[in-house]
Parts: structure tokens; C-alpha cells; sequence
């Protein structure tokens, strides 16, 4: 299903015309926005052609940080009708400030995902992502209405009742980080227990692979679809997998995307793999001019078996900034699970340590739960894996294989799947 086909299966030409018209008038409002944006646009000139778009100043989540916590703000704030923030971990937190038109176009986009995902007005959906500060949760349950479907405000964590709603109701998707539907997969099966009527699950808020997908469609019997989005630009929904599965779909009417070279910063041609650079072209509380997301894919625009119209990114390879360096070696954590899951026998459950012993090389250690039953004892499924793994990352590592449930389960939040004892 197409939510919005007038925007979603839009001609290029009348697609570009727009976003031009659209950016135009965002480079103009944000002169005057604030101080920061004035400064950035102080002697810029005005885009007459996207291809102008290089042109423009970069925006980054450092800037975000400094400007906390309305620093961006380009509307009054008595004219706010929302807040979100990252979780600031690293930082001060990342606000995120919507106007009403803002939550309109919020769950505009967000009712295209889902139906991208399957889901179809009069479906239930369970928002399995968490409500609160963070976006994922209160913007699908946006989503939800704006479509037409039927929200359940489940939340993330609390897996009995999750399990308990899936199995009572005919709730036909999900919505959740791929890692918690592992989770909600797994605790299925060792309770013998089928959901109603799932079919689809739409996943996200957290890096994953296609290998990871293609066991959670295998355990949770249903087909997953890839969503992605980020608070600094909206939160969810700037881009989604339809099922065909051919590369995520940017709402290009709403965010302009470009590929540039993380090093130069240079652009890039479709096909090539770079970061990933969004600009809201009609977001009014706090718009981003081409913002550098440290998001590593490629981009391509031809029209998709679909029907959309819209350019394609391409799944994550990883993050600028989630790269690990060891012993000289470029490390992406997405790498790692590729492997892991080419083996039957292992699950989507895995970690990665890296320490830096006192007057010694780092050193990497892979630990990954070996499946019920599986042909290979531990010993000899670990040096297997540890083959696979040297030979695919060019690095000296070990690998541990350890007994089903031993790793611990994140029910609420992001898996955390790197830890990189050499900062302690």
C-alpha cells in the first residue's frame, strides 16, 4: 500500500522542482532564524539548483550539543507544541522541538512507514518502541492515526504483557528494535506459544544487518522491514523499507538526501557508499540544513518495484564514529554480525570486547551463544568462526561460544553489542 501517492510516486523532474522550491525558501528562513543559522549563512548565496546544495554550510551533532537547548529554535517558543530529546549519554542531550504543523508532518511520514511495512488502515500495531523523550514510541503511535490503523501504546520492555497482547489480539504488526523482537521471537518459542495474526514487524532505533532479519523473519514468522529516522531531523520515519526490500525509501518531499565523503565531505555519485547528509526542507520548529548524520550507505533513484518513485539508501554498513581501529584495522561492528550469522548453529546474540593490555597490542574477543543442538561443540565452533572471521576482517581475534541465554537481554533501549574497554 502507498499512503500518499501523489508525493510517494512523484516524477523526478516535479520531485526536484519541489525540493528546490523547498529549500529556497528554508535557506531564506533560516537568515533570520537565529544567531547560529544567520551566522552559518552570512555570505552564502542562495541556491539556484540543487546542485548548488554543496554549497551550503554543514550542520553537525556537536553544533546540536553547543546549541543546547534552544539555541536552533526557529519559531517562538510559546509556539511549541512538543519536545523530544536524545538520551545525551555522550553530551548534552539533543532537543528535538516540533510545532503542530510539525506533528502533522511527523505522522504524515511515519503513516507512510507503516503502510510501507504492511500495515493498512483497521490493522492493530504494537508500538513496542518506548514512549517518552525518545521519538520512537509516541511517533509511530502518530503514525498509527494518521493512517487510519489501530495503535496499542505497549511500550518497550515488560515482555510477558507484550507477549500476553500478541497472543490474545489480532494484532497484524509490530513495531520495535530489532534486538527486542529477538527477544519477543525467542521467548515465543521457548514458551510454544503463536501470535495471532502477526505478519509484519517494523524495525529499528538500533544498527542491524540483513543476516540479523533474516533470523527474526525465521523465529517470529513474519516479514521485516527496515525503518530509520533520528530526532535531530524528525525522529522516525525520514526513511523505510517497502516489502520489496530494495533500499529504504526517503520521504524526499520532506528531507533532502545526499552521500558525501565522511574524509572531504565532497559528494558523492549514486551508487557510491559515503555518510548519509539530511536537510528537513519543511520542518519549522528547529530545521536542519544539510546535516551529517555519520551514517555510512549509498543512495540510488530509480523508480522501485513498488511503484515509489522516491531514492533509495541503502542498509547501514555503520557509523562514522561506530568504527572500531585495532591494531591499525578498520572494524565495523556490522562486519562482525555478517559472519557470526552465515552459522547456523550461532544466534543473532553476540558481543564485542576490545582491551588494550599494559605495554601490548588490542586485542578483540567475540562472544556469540550457540543455538539448542548445535552439530559442533563449543571448541570447535568457536575456532570455525574464529577462521571466518580473520580471514573476512584481516585481524588476529578470538572468538568464545557460549550456552543459549547467556547474554544478557535488553528489553528496554538499544542492544548494546561493542564493548571497547580500552577508554576505562
Amino acid at each position: 500500500m502507498i499512503f500518499q501517492p501523489e508525493y510517494e510516486t512523484l516524477e523526478r523532474h516535479a520531485l526536484e522542482a519541489l525540493q528546490l522550491e523547498r529549500l529556497q525558501a528554508l535557506v531564506e528562513r533560516l537568515r533570520d532564524a537565529n544567531e547560529i543559522s544567520t551566522e552559518a549563512l552570512a555570505g552564502v548565496a542562495a541556491p539556484r539548483s540543487l546542485g548548488d546544495l554543496a554549497g551550503l554550510p554543514f550542520s553537525t551533532k556537536a553544533e546540536m550539543r553547543d546549541a543546547y537547548p534552544l539555541g536552533l529554535l526557529a519559531v517562538p517558543p510559546e509556539n511549541l507544541a512538543r519536545l523530544h530529546a536524545s538520551s545525551g549519554t555522550t553530551g548534552n542531550p539533543t532537543i528535538g522541538a516540533y510545532t503542530k504543523e510539525d506533528l502533522r508532518v511527523f505522522g504524515e511520514v511515519m503513516a507512510r512507514s507503516l503502510a510501507g511495512g504492511g500495515i493498512a488502515p483497521g490493522d492493530m500495531f504494537q508500538v513496542a518502541w518506548g514512549y517518552g523523550l525518545f521519538t520512537g514510541g509516541l511517533g509511530a503511535h502518530g503514525g498509527c492515526e494518521t493512517l487510519g490503523a489501530c495503535a496499542i501504546p505497549a511500550s518497550s520492555g515488560n515482555t510477558a504483557r507484550q507477549l500476553q497482547l500478541l497472543t490474545d489480539l489480532p494484532v497484524v504488526g509490530i513495531g520495535c528494535t530489532p534486538s527486542y523482537g529477538l527477544v519477543l521471537a525467542e521467548r515465543l518459542r521457548a514458551e510454544r506459544r503463536r501470535p495471532k495474526a502477526l505478519r509484519y514487524a517494523i524495525c529499528g532505533a538500533e544498527s542491524w544487518t540483513r543476516e540479523m532479519r533474516d533470523e527474526l523473519e525465521e523465529l517470529f514468522g513474519v516479514v521485516a522491514t527496515n525503518i530509520y529516522g533520528l530526532t535531530e531531523i524528525i525522529g522516525p520515519g525520514v526513511a523505510q523499507e517497502c516489502l520489496s526490500k530494495q533500499g529504504l525509501h526517503v520521504q524526499e518531499d520532506h528531507f533532502l538526501a545526499e552521500i558525501v565523503d565522511p574524509e572531504t565531505g565532497t559528494a558523492l555519485a549514486d551508487g557510491e557508499r559515503g555518510e548519509l547528509v539530511l536537510t528537513t526542507l519543511t520542518r519549522e520548529a528547529m530545521p536542519v540544513l544539510r546535516y551529517r548524520t555519520r551514517d555510512l550507505t549509498s543512495m540510488v533513484r530509480e523508480r522501485c518495484a513498488c511503484g515509489r518513485t522516491t531514492a533509495r539508501i541503502d542498509w547501514f554498513t555503520g557509523r562514522v564514529d561506530d568504527m572500531l581501529v585495532i591494531r591499525g584495522i578498520n572494524v565495523f561492528p556490522s562486519a562482525v554480525e555478517e559472519v557470526l550469522l552465515r552459522f547456523s548453529e550461532l544466534s543473532p546474540n553476540y558481543r564485542i570486547f576490545v582491551d588494550r593490555p599494559p605495554h601490548g597490542l588490542d586485542q578483540m574477543l567475540v562472544e556469540v551463544e550457540h543455538h539448542p543442538g548445535a552439530a559442533l561443540d563449543p571448541d570447535q565452533l568457536a575456532q570455525a568462526v574464529t577462521t571466518r572471521l580473520r580471514e573476512t576482517l584481516m585481524i588476529s581475534l578470538q572468538t568464545r561460544v557460549v550456552s543459549p541465554g547467556t547474554i544478557e537481554r535488553i528489553e528496554a533501549g538499544k542492544a548494546r553489542r561493542v564493548i571497547d574497554r580500552r577508554t576505562l
